[in-house]
């Protein structure tokens, strides 16, 4: 309940969109309340193309986006998440991107929106730790790996060759606001393989994702940067037949902007602003270790000795 203002950001969002032919499948579990509170909503607004159905099923993120499958009718299959705004154009954006039949799915940028005073000295090479894709500075159509389950579609006949996996999804359970959550890369990357398509990131394709105040506790970010290490060693050893997974070329160049641009033009600026430069310093510092700790980790599979690092 306590995303359900969240949620009203999002339906109107969707309501205003550009593109008239969109259905709506809201996925909601455990909880009644918001279940009726989203119909209602929904009537007093006059949002007529929404479907509301309740997961009576196994809990999770990966089992709603498969339950909500099921429902949908259209030839596009778009996924959002509960906290994001989605841009006047995003529908239409998303369609125009499948351009013919080689392309089976398509993702698109995610731009913050802060949850209070906007942090100006976060890096973006960080913002991956978001759900933001500043990092990847992207201007232009490209083929990726992976599509972002924040923002993200597939053509309908793609779930007849897989679905999502529960092994690499949020569990129902979860107290952790971070944990495995590669469900939407494991599904690209298996459905590349299997259909020889093509996924596109194309950046016109945009949401704003809400930040929330506990992403940024030292926790978030140490527990988001080991899991982000860890399920690149993963990836790498399940999908040894993907070129692209096995080279991890974005992830290097990510990493030689931090080594050889960030890190010289924080020490520059430490003079004439220590405050930011410092806080700069201790949070590269912290990302690259705990990215690092958790490459070593996923790929010896010792996982045993994990949980004495976050506390």
């Amino acid at each position: 309940m306590e995303r359900f203002e969240s949620i009203c950001g999002l339906l109107d969002s969707i309501k205003v969109q550009t593109y008239p032919d969109i259905e709506i499948i809201f996925v909601v579990e455990r909880t009644h309340e918001l279940f009726n509170k989203i119909k209602l909503y929904a009537r007093e607004k006059s949002i007529t193309n929404i479907n509301v159905v309740f997961n009576y099923g196994e809990q999770g993120q990966s089992p709603a986006r498969n339950f909500g499958i099921k429902y949908a009718t259209g030839d596009i299959v778009s996924f959002v998440d509960d906290d994001e705004v989605l841009m006047p154009n995003w529908a239409e954006e998303m369609v125009k991107t499948y351009t013919d039949d080689s392309i089976i799915g398509a993702t698109g940028s995610a731009i913050p929106l802060w949850e209070g005073q906007p942090l100006t000295w976060f890096p973006k090479e960080f913002y991956w730790i978001i759900s933001c894709t500043a990092w990847c500075e992207w201007k232009e159509i490209r083929e990726v790996r992976s599509a972002w389950g924040q923002n993200m579609s597939f053509r309908k006949e793609a779930f007849d060759y897989c679905l999502f996996s529960s092994d690499y999804g949020h569990k129902a359970k979860e107290k952790s606001k971070a944990g495995l959550v590669v469900d939407d890369a494991e599904f690209s990357i298996n459905l590349r393989l299997k259909t020889g398509k093509k996924i596109l990131f194309n950046p016109n394709v945009c949401v704003e994702h809400r930040v929330f105040a506990y992403i940024l506790s030292n926790k978030f970010i140490k527990t988001q940067s080991y899991w982000q290490g860890y399920s690149k060693a993963l990836l790498k050893k399940v999908y040894r037949d993907d070129a692209d997974t096995q080279g991890l070329m974005r992830e290097e160049t990510l990493l030689n902007r931090i080594l050889f641009k960030l890190y010289p033009q924080t020490l520059i600026s430490f003079f004439s602003n220590p405050k930011r430069s410092l806080k700069v310093l201790s949070l590269s510092n912290s990302v690259l270790l705990y990215v690092a700790l958790g490459y070593f980790s996923g790929s010896s599979k010792q996982l045993s000795f994990t949980k004495k690092y976050f506390n």
